[in-house]
């Protein structure tokens, strides 16, 4: 087995920090106050339906977490009484509705049996006959397969609350392998709760789920987005090991090698530093596997492509970067300009921030460093810098010049306005 980075466990132990709040008992409280509000569209249901507030609203309160959407199992109902209701369908494969008003997902009580490969490939029974409890164990972590009633009880057939209680990411049962987006879940919710532990059990599933090719079903838009959520977690790295642990990151990643120790760490600096997704995805690509860049990898938009391949031209190649930093001739301050241009510092100054931010990250520059780079595109970007290289381009074209050569000498001049540029020739 691969050595796994401080604060993973995977026996099932306690780690520090995790418990149920206290608190617990008000917070779902407010539940339990939403099920019980007057409302004109489930009055229209038949007096036989049962609501039910399940998922992860349940496990956040439990947690003492921010309130996250409250999603909802309709036990007894059938889709012609939600109809009838006024809720409004979710697609035609799930018996899943929304509220009218508050858009709040309602679901019916259901089962699933697997008959085919891949995520997609399950029947459902959803009817007045499927119980709660029934419901509940079809989902796929134990602390996610809670329930709160109308009247306060709480329903936990699979010993969720204990796992939260032990700080333990556990499945409810053997089905988990069957989908093998619960694969990517895991992963990302590992990212999400630092503190708590994989259950060896579960993990062996996990790997299971990539021994029978399960993982290569997986349609590349459904990983990006599990992917990209990770990645925006308070400690990335923890995914990137679910994956690589089990075996499914060569599957998903096309073959590239896995993060290094180095670069998982890099990963979580940009996600203390809050970083956006763009940066955390080309921190992720820059140190697993470089260039070229598989361009449909993980269905990633423009915008993190973009900077990714800005990284893996500029980053990879950092020992020109003190001539950029500090020019000492006319020749280093040009090549400067030119650098500034090729990173479309101009046109694009906020993306040139976040690769400057990158580079920081990896070693390649110090923060002040990556101050006095920003400043020198900030000085090409002031007004009276565009109205003087508009100017010099008027008069090139005026006079029959070389447009581009007038435009590259107002940017040299507005350059060397910059205070720590003044004076180069």
């Amino acid at each position: 087995m691969r050595h796994l980075a401080p604060g993973w466990r995977i026996d099932g132990q306690k780690p520090e920090g995790s418990r149920l709040r206290q608190d617990a008992p008000t917070r779902l409280q407010a539940l339990i106050d939403r099920l019980n509000q007057a409302d004109p569209i489930q009055a229209k249901l038949p007096a036989s339906v049962e609501i039910f507030c399940v998922g992860g609203a349940v496990r956040d309160a439990l947690l003492g977490l921010p309130d996250s959407d409250r999603d909802y199992v309709v036990v007894g109902g059938t889709v012609e009484a939600m109809l009838n209701a006024g809720f409004t369908p979710v697609g035609k494969d799930f018996p899943v509705f929304l509220h009218p008003v508050t858009h709040e997902e309602f679901a019916l009580a259901r089962t699933e049996r697997k008959t085919a490969s891949g995520y997609k490939g399950f029947s459902f029974q959803a009817d007045p006959s499927v119980t709660l409890t029934q419901d509940l164990m079809r989902r796929d972590l134990t602390m996610n397969a809670i329930a709160v009633s109308r009247t306060g009880e709480v329903i936990d057939p699979s010993g969720g609350q204990q796992d939260i209680v032990s700080g333990c990411l556990r499945h409810v049962g053997p089905a988990f392998s069957e989908d093998p987006v619960r694969l990517l879940r895991l992963a990302r919710f590992a990212a999400r709760w630092p503190n708590f532990s994989i259950a060896q059990a579960t993990l062996s599933l996990c790997q299971k789920i990539v021994s029978l090719q399960e993982a290569r079903a997986l349609v590349a838009e459904r990983v990006w987005q599990e992917i990209a959520r990770g990645l925006m977690e308070s400690r990335p790295s923890r995914m990137l090991e679910v994956l690589v642990h089990t075996g499914a990151w060569s599957v998903l990643a096309n073959g590239m090698p896995a993060p290094s120790a180095s670069a998982q760490q890099q990963l979580d600096q940009a996600a203390a530093d809050s970083a956006p997704l763009e940066s955390r995805f080309g921190l992720l690509i820059l140190n697993a596997g470089g260039r070229p860049l598989p361009l449909h990898l993980f269905k990633a938009p423009r915008a993190c492509l973009e900077l990714a391949e800005l990284l893996l031209r500029y980053a990879s190649t950092p020992d020109h970067l003190a001539s950029l930093i500090a020019p000492r001739s006319a020749d280093a301050l040009d090549a400067l300009l030119q650098w500034l241009g090729q990173t479309d510092a101009q046109r694009r100054p906020e993306r040139f921030g976040l690769l400057l931010d990158c580079m920081r990250i990896v070693g390649h520059l110090s923060h002040q460093q990556v101050e006095r780079l920003r400043s020198y595109a900030d000085c090409l970007n002031e007004t009276a810098a565009h109205q003087h290289i508009a100017h010099a381009v008027e008069q090139a074209q005026q006079a029959g010049g070389s447009v581009a050569d007038a435009a590259r000498q107002a940017r040299l001049k507005v350059l060397r306005s910059h205070p720590d540029l003044r004076g180069l020739s």
